[in-house]
């Protein structure tokens, strides 16, 4: 079943204590995009500027994305820049410049208002709200969100809350939406909020999952080389919303094995900048970390 993605493309410029990057592909939903075409089709749903290469589409659609809802639109690309520290959960924007994207307001061709799932990345709420407008009984919808919206429009992402399955977050912004400072507790109250189900991303300390009955917890891997943290939370929702439509279940056990591919490709997307060693993937590398995620969480009785 197909996957619908509506959020950014753009380009990042990043540094890290082990490299950096100028004016590379990134942006919420081509990181979701590439990571979710492993496991099943993907739409996206975007706008870029003129200045946006031809290269860069081609790229997607050669994992098998349809940019049909990309849009190009007169001016300059969205463009972040930022830095990370030796904590690389903790990004530090230099620079945003939002370009064409100031202005988006997603028109989904109309093939794509049935796509069973949905996921709506890390945009304003209410353009979030747009494109629920927009879908036709989805089977099920996840958003993500960050501490610009929750401070600046929340009333808007509460509205959004209301509509979706599945919330995806980091941590610090688990508490933020939450005005708790204990993450299971957090997690908690978000779930009075609207969705189903919470899934907290903690970086290099894995995946917090909660439902109002229960609660799963997935290590990160364990990597001893991460050059690029950027895009990390978005392929992991890639992995987790791509491996769901493969499935087709949304059962308990469907949804732990789906964090584990989200997590193995959040575990991929940190070895090198940009999209780099995603676009370089092959299923059975996918497979093969996947089957080591279940031995790290997996405790045979003595």
């Amino acid at each position: 079943m197909s996957v619908l993605v509506v959020g950014s493309v753009a380009f990042d410029s990043v540094e890290t204590p082990f490299g950096a990057a100028e004016e590379v592909l990134g942006g919420s939903a081509t990181y979701f995009a590439v990571a979710a075409s492993y496991f099943t089709p993907v739409r996206l749903v975007g706008v870029v500027g003129e200045d946006f290469p031809q290269e860069h589409e081609a790229l997607l659609r050669r994992h098998g994305v349809d940019t049909a809802g990309l849009a190009r639109r007169p001016g300059r690309t969205f463009r972040w820049r930022g830095r990370y520290g030796y904590d690389l959960n903790e990004a530090h924007t230099l620079e945003t410049q939002l370009g064409v994207f100031a202005d988006f307001a997603p028109q989904l061709p109309p093939a794509y208002r049935t796509t069973p799932y949905v996921f709506l990345a890390n945009i304003d709420p209410e353009v979030q709200l747009q494109v629920l407008e927009q879908v036709q009984a989805p089977r099920f919808v996840a958003c993500d969100t960050m501490n610009f919206w929750i401070e600046g429009k929340r009333e808007a992402l509460l509205a959004t809350l209301r509509r979706v399955d599945y919330l995806l977050l980091n941590e610090a912004e688990a508490r933020a939406l939450a005005q708790e400072p204990n993450t299971i507790r957090a997690g908690r109250r978000i779930l009075q909020l609207g969705p189903r189900a919470v899934i907290i991303k903690r970086g290099e300390y894995g995946v917090l999952y909660l439902t109002p009955q229960s609660c799963f917890f997935a290590p990160a891997y364990p990597l001893e080389e991460v050059f690029d943290p950027t895009g990390a939370g978005d392929a992991f929702a890639g992995g987790f919303m791509g491996a769901l439509a493969r499935n087709g279940a949304l059962d308990a056990a469907a949804i732990k094995r789906a964090i584990l591919y989200g997590s193995a490709m959040a575990s991929f997307n940190v070895e090198d900048f940009s999209l780099r060693r995603l676009t370089r993937l092959t299923p059975a590398e996918i497979e093969q970390r996947v089957a080591e995620f279940q031995r790290f969480v997996t405790i045979e009785e003595l």
